[in-house]
């Protein structure tokens, strides 16, 4: 989980200083990684395993791996 919440801030990081059809092809990978973060995210909270409620896994994935703050 952490992995795919990483790939998703670091596509959207690399959105920085881009224009035009190249901000395109990078929101579009931007837009799958943090698709695929969400969905995984789904599919585990669903566990029966689980006991958290989805907003609290979340919770506590986007805390360990934030994205930055604007100007950093």
């Amino acid at each position: 989980m952490l992995s795919l919440r990483s790939l998703a801030v670091a596509a959207h990081a690399r959105l920085s200083g881009l224009a035009g059809e190249a901000y395109a092809v990078q929101w579009r990978a931007w837009r799958t990684a943090a698709e695929n973060f969400q969905s995984a995210l789904t599919v585990y909270a669903a566990r029966e395993d689980v006991s958290a409620l989805r907003a609290e896994v979340e919770r506590r994935v986007k805390s360990a791996v934030p994205y930055p703050k604007s100007g950093s």
